[in-house]
């Protein structure tokens, strides 16, 4: 007996595996066998975000399989931008965690980050956000005024961890961490932290937008596109700019 294909479609939506299609293999009409190709597509894309994920977690399995209970993963977003803070996160996963999908913030929409921020401050053991505005910026330097960031990140978590990854910058708070190149790619736990470090920053910039109109804020996020630097020339800096940054610093 052949099924409706509307029926078939509500079937196998929900498809993980090959096997779950193999009721409608030899169904040849046209219609289910879209079905099929499209339900093999997502299975498929389902199952590389999977081997992403186990890849990304290699670093925190390492870290476990020595005896560290509590992995903290540490991001900065917002070293490069002519205005507003540097924004760093660090959290702590839990060992099983299992949220497919996802990756370094840069890599993912506006909409699934903000899906990811909830869920990944739902399930976190630990998470906490540290924000170091302009003015520390201007006064000892962005590389300084990151360092900054992240370690008040890794100081605001509660529980604390007991073996840090950070993305690219050592900070040398212990011979428990370790410092990888890219690692928001690499490692779930600076992935995580990522995500929340520019979701928070993204929302403030929105908020800076309303506040200081004519620099576009809210789609360059402070970055220096060519809408900022047009309203840069014409309205002249705003009090969140980074006055030691090229070229905010020749208005001065």
């Amino acid at each position: 007996m052949s099924f409706p294909i509307k029926e078939i479609k509500e079937i196998i939506k929900n498809a993980q595996t090959e096997d779950d299609l193999t009721p409608f293999i030899r169904d040849e009409r046209k219609g289910v066998q879209t079905l099929l190709k499209s339900a093999r597509k997502k299975i498929e894309k389902n199952l590389l975000l999977q081997e992403k994920l186990a890849t990304m977690q290699q670093y925190e399995k390492e870290a476990f399989q020595k005896g560290f209970c509590r992995v903290a993963g540490v991001d900065e977003v917002g070293r490069g931008p002519l205005a507003g803070p540097v924004v760093a996160a660090a959290v702590i996963l839990p060992e099983d965690f299992n949220l497919v999908g996802i990756n370094d913030s840069k890599q993912l929409s506006e909409a699934k980050r903000k899906f990811f921020y909830d869920e990944i401050k739902k399930c976190a053991i630990s998470h906490h956000v540290a924000i170091v505005p302009h003015s520390v910026i201007d006064k000892v330097n962005i590389y300084e005024a990151t360092k900054i960031a992240m370690n008040e990140a890794l100081d605001g978590l509660s529980p604390s961890s007991d073996f840090t990854l950070i993305d690219a910058m050592p900070l040398k708070r212990s011979v428990h961490e370790l410092s990888i190149i890219k690692g928001d790619s690499k490692s779930v736990s600076i992935a995580a932290a990522s995500i929340l470090a520019k979701v928070t920053r993204d929302q403030l910039m929105k908020e800076y937008d309303a506040k200081y109109p004519g620099y576009d804020f809210s789609n360059n996020m402070g970055y220096g596109t060519k809408r900022h630097l047009e309203g840069l020339a014409k309205l002249g800096p705003c009090d969140i700019h980074r006055i030691t940054f090229a070229p905010v610093k020749s208005y001065f």
